[in-house]
């Protein structure tokens, strides 16, 4: 079941009276369960199109179908009922409230999703929990590691239960060992909770050795698809 379909999709920026263009006709899509990753170098899109699944931009031009419905005709109450329900956000900067622990930043996250607070303690504990964070739940930010501080960010994301997780350079802030840890949890996630995955990243040779789909950008285009039995 295709959970994305994305044809003709633009992005185009205004500075001044110049037009930008940072997504051009870009036709795409994305299976339920797959692992995506969107490949490139600065500048070619990557972000922007990331945005745009997760309704935190709009394009404009083309359609982009969320499970039949398309991002690009919602209201700001629509889009951020999509980003509420519909998808998981992981940053590269972790993006966790630093006065709040763990679990707090996991409660809060399950607040906005207007989960009843007496249950919101349990479900915030068996997330982290489940990243591998049960001893940590009331550390605060800065009493963890990078690769903590993700997996709270990891934990956060999945706490509305959504249909696809967005990961934009998980991985860009946090030295090799780690970054492997996150990739694992990413994949475990992904094949054994049918949780679809598109990630944004630089790493080209390990995209393609995790992915189902690897995406090339160039200049705001898809420059080239290389699906999994390709990329092996």
């Amino acid at each position: 079941m295709k959970i994305i379909q994305i044809a003709n999709l633009g992005r185009t920026y205004k500075k001044g009276k110049i037009d930008i263009p940072a997504l051009q006709n870009v036709e795409l899509e994305i299976e339920e369960g797959q692992f995506v990753s969107i490949v490139g170098k600065s500048g070619s899109g990557k972000s922007t199109l990331l945005n745009l699944i997760g309704g935190l931009d709009k394009a404009t031009d083309g359609t982009i179908l969320f499970d039949g419905n398309d991002l690009r005709k919602m209201n700001r109450s629509q889009l951020a009922d999509h980003r509420k329900k519909s998808v998981g956000m992981i940053f590269q900067s972790f993006n966790l409230i630093q006065s709040r622990n763990a679990l707090e930043n996991v409660d809060l996250a399950l607040t906005f999703g207007g989960v009843a607070r007496s249950r919101r303690k349990a479900l915030a504990t068996t997330l982290l929990q489940k990243v591998g964070l049960g001893d940590r739940i009331t550390h605060l930010p800065d009493e963890l590691s990078g690769g903590e501080t993700q997996r709270v960010a990891i934990a956060r994301a999945l706490a509305n239960n959504p249909k696809v997780l967005l990961a934009d350079e998980p991985t860009g802030n946090l030295d090799s060992e780690t970054s492997e840890e996150i990739m694992e949890l990413l994949i475990d996630l992904n094949k054994n909770k049918n949780i679809t995955v598109i990630m944004v990243t630089h790493d080209q040779e390990t995209a393609e050795q995790v992915s189902d789909l690897v995406v090339k950008l160039k200049d705001g285009r898809i420059h080239e698809m290389i699906k999994k039995e390709e990329a092996r």
